[in-house]
């Protein structure tokens, strides 16, 4: 066992695990965050995305050890009142079915669109085929994105 002082969604929390203890279960099983979903245990479908220094990350493979000083932020702390772009426009477009696969799509997609805020098709294409969605909600799911982008951009221009 290790001591661990992570910053997760923007607070330092102390944590005492195994090295090799992956983020997603440190997040789940000790923090109490459980919007981060646990989907293949593989990093390939993309349910256990979140940001690690604002990039998008599968958090199942991703040992706590590895962490270092980069803040976590997870789906819960995206928005504390759920007023992010993204998750507007996921409610816009009427995204999730399921809404099993959804905190890792809307990690990816927010992700993507803070390094990249005029995503063109292919970059959309290129940001979300790490996350898989058994429901088929794709053309959705990039539309939403579109809508956010568009939403990003008239609100950068407002202040």
């Amino acid at each position: 066992m290790a001591t661990y002082n992570l910053k997760v969604n923007g607070k330092t929390r102390r944590v005492e695990v195994d090295p090799a203890t992956p983020v997603l279960w440190v997040l789940r099983d000790h923090l109490d965050l459980p919007g981060t979903k646990y989907g293949c245990g593989i990093a390939q479908c993309g349910a256990c995305k979140v940001h690690l220094d604002g990039v998008a990350v599968p958090s199942c493979q991703l040992p706590v050890s590895a962490v270092g000083n980069q803040a976590i932020t997870t789906i819960e702390g995206l928005s504390a009142t759920g007023n992010h772009p993204v998750q507007k426009a996921w409610l816009e477009h009427d995204v999730a079915q399921c809404g099993y696969c959804q905190a890792g799509q809307i990690m990816s997609a927010a992700s993507l669109l803070k390094s990249n805020p005029k995503p063109t098709d292919a970059d959309i294409d290129a940001a979300m085929s790490g996350n898989i969605c058994r429901c088929g909600t794709y053309l959705r799911i990039k539309e939403a994105i579109k809508s956010a982008a568009k939403e990003g951009t008239s609100s950068s221009t407002r202040k």
